[in-house]
């Protein structure tokens, strides 16, 4: 193939109607053929029509073999690949392909302009990828991709085009014994040799379009072929550096190994090169993250009474629940997802906002019995829906909806599943419509943390228990009722022992319950003081649900307690990655800076949580705790007398005044904060006992100070390097022959427990 080759000749065609399409304007011609804009006069679209070359037809088995593949390549269902309708035979025995006509320009004409930015030209190759990770799973390979096959429409969505004419073009017969496949300075070294292809060979085409666009420049360039082919197989292109100080040398790396001349040391497969493009730059991090991610939106109830809120609500929740079970999909929490409930931001925004690539909105229909699902998935980024579809059916069937749903999505976003989460978003743990909107109806109760609420809650159900005897989930939900009570402060003793009891009747018919084993974990981390207990129960329900964010949160926590950092901030670092809108999330992760001792970072995801929910006592105290560990006293004792202002009396806010008195050195002040009931809560809790035995040694009473420290280490708060090293408040009490002695023992147990 000359690289200065003219295009066909070709006959004007514009106004002429061929099959069933009529011809209104020419979109392109290159070596392979003209492209011309027509109208499909049946159904009435626009599409592209691609006339091949008469040079290309000219061997009818070429040609057979041509459609073959082409026929292949038009079962590719995937939003970077471009669709092929047909293939035809016009007058004259010219080959046609109908394809779906896309608004925009091609990559080689967006170069025209230079090179692209690091993120723009990551983000299409990401996608150029996707598309061939998809063609090389069913076994095509395209063997011409440049930056000319490669369209960019107006929303940004990259479209490969022109599957099988590379292979077409390449036929002996078509114009010559031996003719090179593909367009020369896109070429695979063994596509310059005539070798067999293999998926490799797209690879080593994506890399010189990558290379491309970060450039400006095509890696091998010359003006005649046999320069250029000698160039391909001898010469190294020009580092990205000389052009581009920006590229990150990881990204030069990723872009060598796809050139690699010997197709065994290049990349063996896409989803290697898609994997180390996506951590070769902190830009390549994030859109490698946005790749497969995607939020809930609630769904609108649109009943006629808009008194169904609990079902579409539920229904939002469930939804979540079955994507958060495929490992591969980053599922933002319904903890976030809720805060948008109502949101007039446009999908753009929520994408970016949320870095997410796909939204979920939809509306449910409720009327007595009859129900009526509407839900479409949307690409943020571009703002086009990729799948929408509606349900109607009654109560009984709510179920089969929901799986239908949650499958048309996976398959919509080309994921494979494993056998066990195919089975987790099959499963039906509540088999029955009328017991379902019981446990809806007490989810929506349960959520308000008020005792009126949660007595509402366990009243609902217990009547899903009558209609359907024994169930697990409905015995973990009262479980977690009970628990609840506890949460807030109320009938603590005998409703942990009720939580416990229930959970006990959940495990009797599932052991594997998430929710039971989530409720156990909560319970030995702040009743029993187990925290090794704590973790396994809480890794129990990460098994069986990897994106659970009440267990990330938990875990990441327990693992801070006991001075597991390692394992605590890859917990921490997920859960605000699901939960970017959950103050909690950050708040748990500016745990694990603080007990790692890294009180600048945990002060300043502190701010973020604050920032995320400012009237929230916790928060504040939190951030009042970071701001003081990292030398800003006067800050934190601000931010505590404004919590007192805020909410005078509630427990957190006691604690920070003991922290303030503590400071002050006033004695007297801290007695007074120091009552029976404030005495009785924190002695339940390690991070509150250690937290006042720290205040007490700020004051001087060193006695006080071991005490609530040894009762904090009873509890399960063996933070070895925190309370040895980390905390400046203990400066005092760390020359005491006492507090050595449990040092000791805090060390053996910070190196014994099983992480």
């Amino acid at each position: 193939m000359n690289v200065a080759e003219e295009p066909p000749r070709t006959v004007f065609m514009i106004g002429k109607t061929v099959s069933h399409y009529h011809i209104l304007g020419k979109l392109g011609q290159g070596g392979m053929g003209v492209v011309y804009r027509a109208e499909d006069t049946k159904l009435m679209r626009q599409v592209a029509l691609k006339f091949l070359s008469p040079e290309l037809v000219r061997n009818p088995e070429a040609v057979d073999l041509f459609v073959q593949e082409a026929r292949a390549a038009s079962a590719l269902d995937h939003p970077n690949i471009c669709t092929i309708h047909e293939i035809e035979e016009a007058d004259e025995g010219q080959i046609f392909i109908a394809m779906a006509c896309y608004e925009g320009e091609t990559l080689k004409q967006r170069l025209a302009s230079g090179p692209l930015s690091v993120e723009t030209a990551l983000d299409i190759a990401m996608q150029v990828g996707d598309g061939l990770r998809e063609a090389h799973r069913r076994g095509i390979v395209h063997r011409d991709i440049n930056s000319l096959n490669i369209m960019i429409t107006d929303s940004g969505r990259a479209k490969i085009m022109d599957f099988g004419v590379a292979k077409l073009a390449g036929t002996p017969g078509t114009s010559g014994p031996k003719t090179m496949v593909g367009t020369v300075a896109y070429v695979s070294p063994e596509q310059v040799g005539y070798e067999e292809v293999d998926h490799r060979t797209d690879i080593w085409s994506l890399g010189v379009v990558l290379y491309e666009m970060l450039s400006g420049k095509l890696p091998f360039n010359a003006d005649y072929e046999q320069a250029l082919v000698y160039s391909i197989l001898n010469e190294e292109p020009k580092p990205l550096a000389e052009f581009r100080p920006d590229v990150p040398e990881a990204l030069q790396q990723v872009v060598s190994r796809a050139l690699e001349k010997d197709r065994e040391k290049r990349y063996q497969d896409v989803e290697e090169f898609l994997h180390d493009l996506g951590v070769s730059s902190a830009v390549g991090a994030v859109l490698s993250e946005r790749r497969h991610s995607i939020v809930v939106l609630p769904f609108e109830d649109i009943s006629p009474g808009r008194d169904n809120e609990y079902f579409s609500d539920g229904l939002t929740e469930e939804l979540i629940n079955d994507l958060s079970m495929v490992r591969s999909l980053r599922v933002i929490s319904r903890t976030s997802a809720m805060k948008l409930k109502g949101t007039t931001k446009d999908s753009k925004t929520i994408g970016k906002e949320l870095n997410a690539q796909y939204l979920l909105e939809g509306s449910v229909r409720k009327s007595g019995d009859s129900l009526r699902i509407n839900a479409q998935l949307i690409d943020a980024a571009n703002d086009v829906t990729v799948w929408a579809d509606k349900y109607s059916g009654g109560l009984q069937d709510v179920f089969s909806m929901q799986e239908k749903v949650s499958r048309a999505i996976v398959d919509a976003l080309k994921l494979r599943l494993t056998p066990e989460e195919t089975k987790g978003i099959l499963e039906r743990p509540i088999d029955n419509a009328y017991a379902y909107e019981c446990y809806l109806k007490a989810n929506q109760e349960v959520v308000r943390m008020t005792e009126d609420a949660l007595e509402r809650a366990l009243t609902y159900l217990r009547n899903g228990l009558e209609v359907v005897g024994e169930n697990a989930l409905l015995y973990a939900g009262m479980a977690y009722a009970y628990w609840q009570y506890v949460n807030i402060g109320a009938r603590q003793e005998d409703y942990v022992e009720k939580a416990e009891e229930y959970v006990g009747k959940a495990f009797e018919l599932d052991p594997s319950s998430p929710k039971g084993h989530l409720i156990l974990g909560l319970i030995y981390q702040a009743v029993r003081g187990d925290q090794q207990q704590s973790v396994r129960h809480f890794k129990r329900v990460l098994a069986v649900e990897p994106n659970n964010p009440d267990a990330l949160a938990w875990l990441t926590i327990g693992y801070s307690v006991v001075g597991r950092t390692a394992e605590a901030l890859p917990l921490g670092e997920r859960l605000v990655k699901i939960e970017p809108l959950a103050s909690r999330a950050f708040s748990a992760l500016s745990e694990v800076y603080y007990y790692g001792g890294e009180f600048e970072e945990a002060c300043e995801v502190m701010k973020r949580a604050l920032d995320l929910d400012p009237l929230n006592p916790a928060r504040q105290l939190w951030y009042a705790y970071t701001l003081v560990y990292s030398g800003r006293r006067q800050e934190g004792v601000a931010q505590v007398e404004e919590a007192a202002r805020r909410a005078p009396g509630h427990f957190y806010v006691k604690l920070g005044l003991l922290l303030q008195y503590a400071l002050k050195g006033d004695r007297a002040t801290v007695a007074e904060v120091v009552t029976p009931d404030l005495v009785e809560t924190a002695k339940r809790d390690p991070q509150y006992s250690n937290w006042i035995g720290a205040f007490y040694a700020a004051l001087g009473d060193t006695e006080n100070s071991l005490d609530w420290l040894e009762n904090s280490v009873s509890r399960g708060f063996t933070n070895y390097p925190f309370m040895s090293k980390h905390d400046p408040l203990l400066a005092n009490v760390r020359g005491e022959p006492r507090f050595a002695e449990l040092m000791e023992r805090v060390k053996v147990l910070w190196e014994q427990f099983e992480a």
